[in-house]
């Protein structure tokens, strides 16, 4: 094994319960394990993965899973309250960010400082709103080919992240490099027991100045840390239900892809498709923000499970 550290393991924390964000459009699957997957295909925009594999992965809860999770929610909600007197701690919040990089070799997977210090850019612009900031408190370099591609569930992604996480529950782990399957990313909701999964993984190309066009903005982390701040998709539940379990953010039956305008697929729900959110699957350039709604049940569970 072949492996090179660039900084030291400062601690470790985490969280599981996965959240997949893959390249292009296919039907949903329910995982029917607790995972929440953000799940689709490549195609032929989708340059990080030309004619790539098929395989589908769950993209979203079953009602069953995401109904466990808002009584875990709920519960830890009540203990915050008893302890600190208030379900709602803090209203700014600065998100220390650890990445590593996860290289084949010296070059195969490397992702630059500038590519980086915008992905951080881009993660304030979009948090700016919800009272979160994010600062860059560590960069990683690991050359280890057993570990690249980031293969989502191994045993090497267990053991990748056994390794390197540092800090806390409240600190960010970013795993970036080549992923299995057309993924785009993935990443963990919180839970109240720390574990060393807790994080996000994201395609290095994804970023910035990458070559996944036109998911090359930065904002598969953008989704992938509202996961971390245990965010639903949009169309979790599709035009039944209570959906993403935020009031604001309108019903809608399935993913959406590209950039479409005037889209309304549950219209016995009121609103159009919100397909500008951060939290659907269309192109980064057509995604610019989170709800009211979403930016509160953020920072309830900041304080819930992080702080």
């Amino acid at each position: 094994m072949k492996l090179r550290r660039t900084l030291s393991t400062i601690g470790l924390a985490g969280l599981a319960a996965a959240s997949l964000f893959v390249i292009n459009p296919a039907s949903s699957v329910a995982a029917g394990t607790g995972d929440a997957v953000c799940g689709t295909t490549a195609g032929a925009d989708a340059k990080a993965r030309p004619g790539g594999s098929a395989k589908q992965d769950p993209n979203e809860l079953t009602d069953d899973q995401a109904a466990a999770r808002e009584r875990d929610f709920a519960a830890a909600i009540r203990l915050r309250s008893k302890l600190d007197g208030s379900a709602q701690l803090a209203a700014a919040i600065n998100i220390p960010v650890a990445f590593h990089v996860i290289k084949e070799n010296n070059t195969v997977g490397e992702i630059s400082d500038q590519m980086i210090n915008a992905q951080m850019n881009v993660l304030n612009a979009a948090y700016a709103a919800s009272g979160f900031t994010f600062s860059l408190s560590s960069v990683e370099r690991v050359v280890n080919p057993a570990w690249y591609p980031i293969v989502y569930g191994s045993n090497t992604e267990k053991q990748m992240k056994a390794a390197l996480r540092v800090g806390t529950m409240g600190v960010l782990n970013i795993y970036t490099g080549e992923l299995s399957d057309n993924l785009l990313g993935w990443a963990t909701f919180p839970k109240s027991k720390a574990n060393t999964a807790d994080g996000v993984v994201m395609l290095g190309e994804s970023m910035p100045g990458g070559d996944a066009a036109p998911y090359n903005l930065g904002d598969t982390a953008t989704h992938e840390i509202g996961h971390w701040l245990n965010l639903y998709h949009t169309f979790q539940g599709g035009c039944n239900g209570q959906g993403d379990q935020v009031s604001d953010t309108p019903a809608e039956a399935q993913a959406t892809f590209g950039c479409p305008t005037g889209q309304d697929s549950c219209r016995n729900k009121p609103g159009l498709d919100p397909v500008n959110n951060f939290m659907d699957y269309t192109d980064d350039a057509c995604m610019f923000e989170f709800t009211p709604g979403q930016n509160a049940r953020m920072v309830s569970a900041w304080n819930a499970y992080r702080a």
